[in-house]
Order: structure tokens, then sequence, then C-alpha cells
């Protein structure tokens, strides 16, 4: 009988990591099981239980239930679910947990699941990540702007402490944490945060021929494997290689147990063979126009402003050396109001939805569901979308997006910081044909660094774009309200690229005699 690895997943924001976990099975056997996972945000722990209420619900009766189909759907309210199946929603409560790392109620309620954990499977697997945005560059930058910011009381700086301990008290068969680049560059106290996090790690007994073998992971001939880092940036994954239609580069320590590691840089598994681009992702959901703030919102005050800024584009690129980008603006000019989104949302799927064997959209495609869901837009300010309009037609001619110093004077913001370089890249529209920059929780903002690819909808990305350039398959529902549903995609780990590691830890055990 193949082994079964209880899985305590820390700081679990959305599921993200644990889905990708959760969700992944070798000839018919699902190896992790979820014995904990651990959010204080209230709603992304409402996402977090939903979620693990219809992995308990799937596994006993092997469809969804039709509520959850019908409230996707936007065809009802949401149900209560514990009166839909008491047994799954009991289970799925004592899985997901909204607790704060640090406290006594975290400590016992993790305790508790590690005893009951150990009592049902074979080993344990720790995941997660702490919070990032002490870490991360654009994180940095805010915080110097705070009066009397002092970076050694941030508390964000110690929270990978936690997850520590937690290793400390689990030693699992294997853990994994997740953070952004920046980690490996901040600093508090002149101290580099990442050289602390090892010298912690050092400090339980972990690195060569102590409790715990440290590895990363490294591509090679289309395969991807676990092995000795050589050095900080050796831990850096770029999800883009595994088929994330996102560049979304993130540090990621795997440890293995030494009586289990003595095989592991043997295994391997196979990488997803094309790198996936935006339009691949969402080119398939259905054309929508963005909303008009600050004046009244009409299909057609839209569409005017729209062909406005058309005229207006094509006119300044007339006399100019660049005809693709005038003939673009005059196209766009000269279409009829048929030709223009009319809508805000659609829930309508695709004719062709859940019949492709391609791996990506075998995973995001839930053939299930009756509507898409979370596919509505925001609105933007008239002066936004002309500027939205320019920088998704250059970006589709120039193949790059463009800075602050290419757009048109006319288009220039009323921001004293334009012309300064400070904010060269305030606008960034997503490349089509390529894979989307990173999807951060700055998406919640003004959606100004997330723009569509297709200039005739003038918008920024909707929640469920931004969680389809995530992986997170259709039938993951962001509870909270919108901004909410924006921070939780954007704080994840991309599932689809969280089921190749489990893959790969998962044969790495295997290889060592699991």
């Amino acid at each position: 009988m193949p082994a079964t690895f209880g899985v305590v997943d820390l700081f679990a924001g959305p599921g993200g990591l644990g889905e990708g976990f959760a969700s992944f099975v070798e000839d018919g056997h699902a190896p992790f099981r979820t014995g904990i996972s651990v959010e204080k945000e209230a709603s992304a722990h409402r996402t977090l239980t939903l979620r693990a209420f219809l992995r308990e619900y799937r596994a006993r009766h092997d469809v969804l239930p039709k509520q959850f189909v019908e409230f996707h759907a936007g065809l009802i309210p949401e149900p209560d679910w514990a009166a839909v199946d008491p047994e799954a929603w009991r289970m799925a409560s004592e899985e997901a947990r909204c607790l704060e790392l640090g406290t006594g109620a975290a400590a016992e309620a993790i305790e508790g699941a590690i005893t009951k954990q150990l009592s049902e499977s074979d080993d344990t697997i720790l995941i997660g990540g702490p919070p990032c945005q002490a870490y991360s560059l654009v994180g940095r930058a805010r915080a110097k702007g705070k009066r009397g910011y002092v970076p050694e009381r941030d508390e964000r700086h110690y929270l990978f402490r936690e997850y520590i301990r937690v290793l400390d008290r689990v030693r699992p068969a294997a853990f994994v944490m997740e953070n952004v680049k920046g980690m490996l560059s901040s600093t508090v106290e002149t101290r580099l945060v990442f050289e602390m996090l090892m010298e912690d790690l050092s400090s339980l007994g972990i690195g060569h021929g102590h409790l715990y073998e440290l590895r990363a992971i490294r591509l090679k001939d289309g395969k991807a494997s676990l092995e000795a880092a050589r050095q900080p940036s050796d831990f850096i994954v770029r999800a883009e290689e595994f088929g994330v239609p996102q560049r979304r580069h993130r540090v990621i320590v795997i440890g293995i147990r030494s009586d289990l590691a003595a095989r592991a840089s043997g295994a391997s598994v196979d990488l997803p063979g094309a790198v996936r681009t935006v339009d691949e992702a969402i080119g398939s959901l259905p054309a929508l126009r963005s909303g008009l703030s600050r004046v009244i919102d009409s299909s057609a005050a839209w569409q005017d402003t729209v062909v406005d800024a058309a005229h207006l584009l094509a006119g300044i690129h007339s006399g100019k050396n660049d005809g693709e980008m005038r003939d673009a603006f005059t196209d766009l000019a000269g279409r009829s109001r048929k030709a223009l989104p009319s809508e805000r949302s659609s829930s309508t799927l695709p004719c062709s939805y859940g019949k492709s064997n391609d791996d990506l959209f075998s995973w995001l495609e839930r053939p299930e569901l009756r509507a898409v869901s979370q596919h509505e837009t925001r609105g933007h300010m008239a002066s936004d979308l002309g500027r939205y309009m320019f920088a998704a037609v250059f970006g589709k001619v120039h193949g790059y997006s463009p800075k602050a110093a290419d757009f048109p004077l006319a288009l220039s913001p009323n921001h004293r910081n334009w012309h300064t370089g400070v904010f060269a890249d305030r606008f960034r529209a997503q490349l089509g044909l390529e894979p989307s920059t990173t999807v951060t929780s700055h998406i919640s903002k003004d959606g100004h660094y997330f723009i569509h690819p297709d200039p005739t909808q003038c918008r920024s990305l909707t929640v469920r774009e931004a969680a389809r350039l995530q992986t997170f398959p259709d039938d993951y529902l962001f509870l909270g309200n919108r901004t909410e549903q924006y921070v939780q995609v954007g704080n994840a780990v991309p599932p689809f690229l969280a089921r190749q590691i489990a893959h790969l830890i998962w044969r790495s055990l295997k290889v060592s005699g699991r």
C-alpha cells in the first residue's frame, strides 16, 4: 500500500500551495491529505474552508454539490454548507483554522492536528510561506515612506520563525517554505533575512549531514529534480518554466529528512513543454468593458469615450513614423459599437469549455460548471481609458509595455512624478503572447499594472482573469469583497506549480523507500 502523508499548511492564504498537494494523484492514490491549514485573515480563511469542504464532499460523492454549482453560477445566494453535508463541513472546519501563528490557540490546534495525523498517516509534510510584504522590493519601498517605520520592529520579518517552531515540533518527512525573491536581499539591522533563516534552520540540525537535507529545485533536459544548493539564488523558482502563464519568481526552500534523503536527488518529474501565455490563459473568457467612475456609467458613454480616445491617438500618430500604431488606433476609431464590448460582467462559458486535452486547460476548466464566476470589471476614470488603450496597443506592436516617456503628452496624468522616472511603469499592459508579469496583491488597488492586452476592452484584469494567470481552477471561488478577492489571488502560490512540487516531493520520498 503506498504511503500517505498528512499535510500541515501554515500561512495558507486562500490555499494555493495546499491545493497543489491535495490535488496530486498518482495511479489512483492521493498521497497528501491536509490535516490542518492555518490562516488569520478572515476572508481568505472563508475561501480556504469552502475549498476544504468541496474537497471532502467530492471525496464522499465524487461530484461537486449542486448547491455549489448554482451558487458559483450566481443563481442562488451562498448556501448553509453545514446543511448541504454536515460531516463534510465538520471536517472542513477542523481542517481550515482562522488562527494567528505564535498564539497559544494556534499552537494547541496544530498540536492536536499533528497528533491526529500521526495516528492516521505514515508521516507528515509541512508547507507554507510567511507573509511576504516585508521582504518584497515594493513592500520595502512603501515601508520607507511610512513615518516612524523601523524595520527591526516589523514583526513580519520574523514570522518565518513561527514556521521553524512548528518544523521543530513536527519533524516532518519533508518541508516546503515559499517566499518572495526579495527575501534574499532584505535586511534587518544590517543582517540579511535569508542568512537569519539559514542560521535558524541550522540550529535545528538542518543542513548537510544533519536532521534535514536542504534541496533546491533544479531544471535540466525538460525535467525537475531536487539537488543541493550551492548559493542562495539556487532556491529561486521561475513559475513560467513550470507551465504557469506568469513570470512569478519565488524562493522555495525544500528540506528532506535525512533518513529519507539519501536517494532524493535521483528523483525527477517531467516539466510541461511550452511556455504559456496570457492570451492562452484568459483569451477564451468573454470580452468585457470597464465601468466609468466619477461619472454616470453606461455602455454608450463608455463606448463613446473609447472611440474618442482612439480618434485622439490616431491623430497624434498620423504624422509619426509608426504606421502600425497609427493603423491600430484608426481601426479602433472606426469600430462600430457592435464591435466593442457592452457588458461589464459575463458568466457565459465558451462553447469548447471543458473539452481540451491540454494539461493546463484540463486543470483550469471544470466541466461540471455552468458558468464563469467572478468575471466582472471595475470602474476606471474616463481619462485612464485612453492610457489603457495606448498601453495595450503599444505592447501588441512593440512587444513590451510602454514607460512614461513613451506616452503622448496628451495622455499625461496630473501627477508631479510622471516625468521624473519615479513612476515610469505606472501603466503596465500585459502582453498577450507572453506570460504575465507577477500577479501581486497590488492588483486590488487601481489595476494600472494589470491592463488587459486587448485594446478594445480598455480595462484592468478581473478577479477570474488574475486567478487564471495564477492557475486557480475555475471552480475555485474567492469569498469576501472584490478587494479581498484580489488580495487573496495575488498573495497565493500558483496551484499548478504547487502540484508539480508535490509530485517531485512524492517521487523523492517514494524513491527513498517510502
